[in-house]
């Protein structure tokens, strides 16, 4: 009798594995995603019924808990640890996480996700566990994803998606997607996007790419992208275009990622953004290298051989952009001062080290658009040329 049952309980699975489009097998990733589920709250059960005092144990996501050297080329997370313990005052926490890790079982079994957002809704009908706020679930997801990535796995990974997309994409390229309702696969053309772009998805894990371009050049303005897609560089310098749109997004730095080691040699990334403490101790360094609080993940989502293109402070003055430049303000000056003291990435590079004590000697920041004081296509027929005929002077 107890074996019939079980033999109707795995049909009815299978069948409703059916109705939602997948299989009963999952793959390697989600397989090791939901053992981790499995396993902490199994362990958690073992020390509830051993009346044992029940933990929870996340490394400290901070630039204090971090290292950087160049032969890894990211910051690493350091050894620092914080432990939570299940007590009276954490006990709701502790239901909180549970539940969030429960419910990201759940989407890898129905293959599907959820946003930021939604997760904070979904715990409305937890009773006394649910979210009074959604920095209350950020923070508990952010553990949860702190804990996930001593397996290799990250939030995407969980099944939690980010709200914002990725930046867009024009070039030699062809990305090989799958469509989702039949699994086949479905090829886009970024050569043939019309006056639009292609725009990178919230999650980039299952890609394919196709490219014999000879760089990828990641762009922080929209205004800048545009302009390079609209005349067609692309096809000029055999190369892809990727917009950051200023901080880059986790799927856009995963992309790129990705898409740079699609081939057996790397293909080159070079960056271009604004000549200012914001462009390169944010944006760029946080493609390059990650930051701090998302230490735990840097190692997927950064782009370790990442070069700085420019815009560079000898920049300014080889092409005479004086006075096309704005005065660094308070805060400009007070993030490159910081960088100086106390990013490990730029105190290990002298070439930054000084570009930034010049940027701070000038009092000076110019964005990218400056170069338009030559005209509006400078930065197609003179400025990229030019730095790309000597990569020597690019930033490390």
């Amino acid at each position: 009798m107890a074996k019939k049952k079980a033999k109707k309980k795995a049909a009815k699975k299978i069948e409703k594995s059916k109705v939602q489009g997948r299989t009963t097998e999952f793959s390697e990733h989600d397989s090791k995603t939901m053992n981790l589920v499995e396993s902490t709250a199994l362990r958690i059960q073992r020390e509830i019924y051993r009346r044992t005092l029940p933990e929870l144990k996340f490394p400290v996501r901070s630039l204090a808990n971090v290292t950087y050297s160049k032969e890894v080329g990211y910051f690493e997370l350091g050894s620092g640890t914080k432990v939570r313990h299940m007590s009276v005052n954490t006990v709701k926490n502790f239901a909180q996480t549970l539940r969030l890790m429960s419910v990201s079982k759940e989407m890898i079994e129905n293959d599907d996700f959820a946003t930021k957002r939604e997760a904070y809704y979904v715990s409305k009908n937890w009773g006394e566990c649910k979210f009074n706020e959604q920095t209350e679930s950020d923070s508990v997801m952010d553990d949860i994803e702190a804990l996930a990535s001593r397996d290799g796995l990250s939030r995407e990974s969980l099944r939690y998606y980010p709200e914002e997309h990725g930046g867009r994409v024009a070039g030699n390229l062809e990305i090989v997607d799958r469509d989702k309702r039949t699994g086949e696969p479905l090829r886009i053309d970024c050569t043939r996007m019309g006056t639009g772009a292609y725009s990178v998805p919230h999650s980039v894990e299952h890609l394919r790419f196709e490219t014999d371009a000879k760089f990828i050049l990641v762009i922080e303005t929209g205004g800048m992208f545009g302009r390079l897609n609209e005349h067609g560089y692309w096809d000029t310098a055999n190369c892809i275009l990727v917009e950051m749109g200023g901080v880059p997004t986790r799927a856009t730095r995963r992309f790129v990622r990705r898409l740079s080691e699609s081939r057996k040699r790397k293909i080159p990334v070079y960056a271009f953004v604004d000549c200012d403490p914001y462009g390169i101790a944010n944006i760029y360094r946080t493609l390059k290298v990650g930051s701090g609080n998302a230490a735990h993940i840097n190692k997927f989502f950064c782009v370790p051989h990442a070069e700085y293109l420019g815009v560079t402070p000898e920049d300014v003055e080889e092409f005479e952009l004086q006075d096309a430049c704005h005065d660094l303000q308070k805060v400009d000056i007070k993030r490159a001062k910081d960088a100086l003291k106390n990013d490990p990435f730029f105190m290990s590079h002298p070439k930054w080290k000084k570009a930034l004590n010049q940027m701070l000697k000038s009092g000076k920041r110019a964005e990218q658009q400056a170069l338009a004081k030559w005209g509006l296509n400078f930065v197609i027929e003179e400025y990229l040329p030019r730095k790309l005929a000597d990569k020597k002077s690019f930033l490390p």
